[in-house]
């Protein structure tokens, strides 16, 4: 994949969510933003430090572009094939995609294909297309990502866990029988592949012959009802991999679990041997806990996020147009602390003011700041201390925290109203240290003036 920070939603095959430059630091921070005709989600960087997204409009089908990262002004632009979206909660098409080393995105589409696309200097050049329908039928790509060993592993809704060899075109598939995926997938260097489904954790291994095997496989508690704000019953977590595989225990494994009436952060080991619990935290109030992103792994601790209350589809969207507020969710983020040798958890910090409806947040481990996207209520917009979102139905703030004691540092004012709701996208560090966020409407980019 493309360097780390560049390459994913998540920033790594770690699936960590850190970024090790710096990100804006709240000097008079400024705001510029773009329409693109639809929501731009994953933001990578090619060799020339130009962002390679996809972009997503609901009634059209998907467009893979290359923007300038000062401006957001198109430089090129490639339709994706496949049926136009139809749900605006909908990931297959190129939610999730990563880009080469050698500037290729790879993306997943609507037609049920793998796309191999070329950045050629200012242009988009589809280089390979690899057909997944006979194995996955009708069913949704959500995420492809490459192994050690250059092969491609993509996972579908239908709970199909395939491998891909692109030198050949031979592809070999492991069905989880009654099981569903909605989310990406993250890989380490041991070869372990690791898969959570709405009932389990699996690790994957490719046999000699190519073929996806389970490793292993760890039951957790999906709770009793798909939550408000999640895309399923079930982890609405990415696996989070903690420490190299060469490390005790091979390495760690972090999800959130689905329980009722807390949410957990379940943390265990990753190795090939069966896997080992680590320990387990309850998080956020009773019966209003739910996460649908991925665990930052920031020092070994884990900072998870709640997006309790989330409302997604059509009319939600309409009744911002109209001139009212995407609902209010429930407020939340804790940073849980592992002990690994003792095998214990505990609250590092946690926070009850902020609300973080959808955003994958990211941490800047150059500056020691948690990057998240809120959305206040109306009487807290009244607060002093939220500067430019008096008056306003519908306000979006970039706000930072400090890493270490979860303390508000500093919040900008992105936008208001529904195209600046980020719904389920990252916010992605860009190596000027500008942040990017991608939105309804398409693009915003904050930085230090």
């Amino acid at each position: 994949m493309a360097a780390n920070g560049s390459s994913n939603v998540h920033g790594d095959a770690y699936q960590s969510d850190t970024h090790a430059g710096p990100g804006p630091t709240g000097h008079s921070p400024s705001v510029r933003s773009r329409l693109q005709g639809g929501l731009c989600g994953s933001v990578t960087f090619d060799s020339r430090n130009r962002i390679v997204t996809v972009c997503m409009t609901p009634g059209h089908s998907p467009r893979l572009m290359l923007l300038d990262p000062d401006d957001l002004g198109a430089i090129a632009s490639l339709t994706l094939p496949g049926r136009a979206s139809t749900s605006p909660t909908e990931v297959f098409g190129g939610g999730y995609f990563y880009l080469g080393q050698r500037d290729r995105a790879v993306v997943p589409t609507k037609d049920g294909t793998i796309q191999v696309v070329a950045v050629r200097g200012d242009t988009l050049v589809t280089e390979a297309r690899h057909d997944l329908k006979p194995v996955i039928g009708r069913s949704g790509i959500v995420s492809v990502l490459p192994d050690w060993s250059g092969r491609m592993w993509f996972v579908a809704a239908s709970g199909v866990v395939g491998v891909l060899d692109p030198a050949t075109g031979a592809i070999a598939v492991h069905v989880l029988p009654g099981e569903e995926i909605a989310n990406s997938i993250a890989v380490d260097e041991s070869g372990g592949v690791f898969v959570v489904s709405d009932h389990a954790l699996y690790r994957f291994d490719a046999r000699t012959d190519g073929r996806p095997s389970v490793t292993w496989r760890a039951a957790y508690d999906r709770g009793t009802r798909q939550k408000p704000g999640q895309l399923s019953q079930g982890s609405g977590t990415t696996p989070t991999l903690i420490g190299p595989a060469s490390g005790p225990d091979g390495g760690y494994i972090a999800i959130a679990d689905n329980a009722d009436p807390r949410m957990n952060v379940l943390v265990m080991t990753r190795g090939a041997a069966e896997p080992q619990r680590v320990c387990t935290q309850p998080v956020f109030a009773p019966g209003k806990g739910a996460d649908e992103n991925s665990l930052i792994a920031v020092g070994g601790d884990l900072i998870v996020e709640n997006n309790y209350g989330y409302v997604v589809g059509k009319h939600a969207l309409l009744k911002g147009m109209l001139g009212g507020r995407q609902v209010d969710t429930e407020a939340g983020l804790a940073r849980v602390h592992v002990d690994y040798a003792a095998r214990t958890c505990s609250v590092a910090w946690s926070d009850t003011t902020e609300r973080v409806p959808s955003v994958v947040s990211k941490v800047s481990l150059a500056s020691g700041l948690l990057y998240t996207f809120t959305h206040p209520t109306a009487d807290e917009l009244r607060d002093s201390r939220r500067k430019g979102g008096q008056g306003s139905p519908d306000a979006w703030y970039l706000t930072a925290l400090d890493v270490r004691t979860g303390r508000r540092v500093w919040s900008r004012l992105v936008g208001t109203g529904p195209l600046f709701n980020n719904h389920y996208a990252p916010i992605t560090l860009g190596r000027d240290g500008a942040a990017y966020v991608g939105v309804v409407g398409g693009l915003v980019r904050i930085q230090d003036s």
